[in-house]
């Protein structure tokens, strides 16, 4: 587990942060998920230092899966 709390204070002190191959662009607008935790930090790709929100397994998942089937359209 990575956290008790929701958030970690400075996210560059977890390793394993990726992009998904769906960021474009150099525009700097892209989310960066860790790998290999029990839980899933989420970090602004601009803000390596900075903090990173922490989501259950499950929770990414209906979030992930809510995002695919279009249930939450920008």
């Amino acid at each position: 587990m990575v956290s008790s709390e929701p958030t970690v204070r400075d996210a560059s002190t977890l390793g394993g942060w990726f992009k998904s191959s769906y960021s474009g662009g150099g525009q700097g607008e892209c989310l960066e998920v860790a790998h290999g935790h029990a839980d899933v930090p989420v970090r602004d790709s601009k803000r390596a230092t900075g903090p990173a929100v922490v989501f259950s397994a499950g929770g990414w998942s209906a979030f992930v899966t809510a995002i695919r089937s279009g249930d939450l359209a920008a």
